[in-house]
């Protein structure tokens, strides 16, 4: 077994602490990986604190991990030790339904695992990247483009996947209005992928301090949600908004700003149900849709259109210690734009 130092959850209202436990043995077809750094995902605090319920105790979070391959299975045949490499969301699916064979893993039709608080075949809870090492399955291995920095690519595997998917999926591009509804680590990365694509962007925020970063992050325009009169100079004329948010919310107030044959797509996942009207639907043939990160081959695709572009997250590095304290800073909106964990730091 391999020696793993860490942080965990212990229970859903304690705060993260030190944890020391045992990864696997590299099998024939993994690889293992020295952490480097680690994102801060909001949804690393719906699980820890059971907001999803299901958490599953000693909870070490993590799905946005970067580091360099220290070793690797006799098997293995696209990576070697001193790769440096990115890990998502996901460790493992079925292979062999059809959501596997289209490379949509994420949608496994057997239950894809994920990459902490999800159970792998050999029985084990998996525990993500909150930690100094992590054994991966080489087909749930990425590339990291070489001109990007390290700390600033670890978001991209849960923040930018997010985003990304879902403008790629309806054909995001030029001559289409976009709206990118919150401006946090998800909404930031919307903002740049959605100008990237040469889309007209707006941002939607309740925060009139917010508006100067959306235009340097490259939206057109910034509209305060909670005026209702700059909320209906812009009704009927978004051919697509990408809504971040994850607490509830008026999503009906966004549903009527879509043109005919308009979509919302919710990428923010609030734990309570939002109420929506069929009429918001009915009336312009509107869709409500979701979206879920990307498979493994599109996150491959959008780390290469990032090292292309020049692409990364705004982020706010820190040490381990202070994961608990950025869990509440998370919670009031004050990180520009996402916490990435110096996984070094563990060493300290």
């Amino acid at each position: 077994m391999i020696k793993t130092q860490g942080y965990a959850g212990y229970d859903a209202t304690s705060p993260l602490k030190p944890y020391a436990f045992d990864r696997r043995e590299v099998g024939e077809s993994d690889v293992l990986i020295d952490i480097s750094y680690c994102g801060v995902c909001h949804s690393d605090i719906h699980t820890v604190r059971n907001e999803w319920s299901g958490a599953q105790y000693p909870l070490v979070p993590g799905h946005e991990i970067v580091g360099t391959i220290k070793k690797v299975g006799e098997k293995v045949k696209n990576f070697k030790a001193g790769d440096v490499v990115g890990v998502g969301c996901m460790v493992g699916s079925c292979s062999s339904c059809d959501c596997c064979k289209e490379h949509l893993e994420q949608f496994c039709h057997q239950g894809c695992t994920f990459t902490y608080n999800s159970l792998e075949t050999d029985g084990n809870i998996t525990k993500g990247g909150y930690s100094d090492n992590i054994v991966v399955n080489e087909k749930f291995v990425l590339r990291v483009p070489a001109n990007l920095k390290l700390a600033e690519v670890a978001p991209l595997l849960c923040a930018g996947i997010t985003t990304y998917s879902p403008m790629k999926h309806w054909k995001i591009g030029k001559g289409h209005k976009v709206g990118v509804v919150g401006l946090g680590g998800l909404g930031h990365m919307g903002v740049k992928f959605a100008r990237s694509f040469g889309a007209h962007v707006v941002v939607f925020t309740t925060s009139p301090n917010k508006k100067d970063d959306a235009l340097k992050l490259g939206a057109n325009e910034v509209v305060i949600s909670k005026n209702a009169d700059e909320m209906k100079k812009h009704a009927n004329s978004f051919d697509f908004i990408l809504d971040t948010v994850s607490a509830p919310h008026d999503v009906a107030a966004y549903l009527a700003l879509l043109k005919l044959d308009g979509t919302l797509c919710m990428v923010g996942a609030s734990p309570l149900p939002h109420q929506i009207a069929s009429s918001a639907l009915i009336w312009g043939r509107k869709s409500l849709s979701g979206s879920l990160i990307g498979g493994v081959a599109e996150t491959q695709e959008m780390l290469d259109y990032c090292g292309k572009h020049n692409i990364t997250c705004d982020i706010e590095m820190i040490p381990m210690q202070k994961i608990n304290e950025a869990y509440e800073r998370i919670l009031k909106s004050d990180v520009k734009y996402r916490f990435v964990i110096d996984i070094r730091t563990l060493k300290e």
